[in-house]
């Protein structure tokens, strides 16, 4: 299994498992999103999920958008952000660039301007460092919108912004005042 749509339906399911809802397939998330591979492996396979070591390491290695790590002996797994389950990430306060990035679709504009970018059932709200990931990331919920983000102001207002291991920025809210289209 070492091709195109089958890992991007594992990456899928892994993102499901270890980002919202572990006791799909009956695991464990520790406090900082940590699961046993061999636990992990073991549960998708009784639930359907065929995987080896081998392709759950191609898919963590693979992921375009680096969504999960291994501890440093790759015997735990987890996603890097996007969870909507409590965990802690830890995370630490890091100055971002002076502009930032967020892409969604058009549909979402109105409320953007009326309430800024929430971060909703989620822990932060995500940002990138660079226009193309921004589109990438808005072509993924229809016709894309890119919005500019201002950071200096915000983390002069006592916005916190932290970086995930794969790059990706986050932080609680945009409120409004600090986004304009692109």
């Amino acid at each position: 299994m070492t091709n195109g749509k089958p890992l991007i339906k594992i990456s899928k399911f892994l993102s499901l498992v270890l980002r919202h809802k572990p006791e799909q397939i009956g695991i464990e998330l520790d406090n900082n999103g940590w699961t046993s591979v061999d636990e992990l492996i073991s549960k998708m396979n009784s639930n359907g999920k065929s995987i080896d070591f081998e392709t759950l390491e191609l898919v963590v290695d693979t992921n375009n958008k680096k969504r999960f790590c291994f501890n440093k002996d790759k015997t735990q797994i987890r996603a890097n952000q996007g969870h909507s389950i409590d965990i802690d990430l830890g995370y630490t306060a890091k100055t971002p660039p002076a502009l930032l990035y967020h892409g969604t679709a058009d549909r979402y504009t109105d409320s953007i301007y009326k309430q800024g970018i929430q971060k909703r059932d989620r822990h932060h709200v995500h940002l990138s460092s660079d226009i193309e990931t921004a589109l990438s990331v808005g072509k993924r919920h229809g016709k894309p919108v890119i919005f500019e983000i201002d950071t200096e102001p915000m983390i002069n207002n006592g916005h916190i912004f932290y970086q995930s291991e794969n790059g990706v920025w986050l932080t609680n809210e945009v409120p409004a005042q600090y986004i304009k289209v692109r």
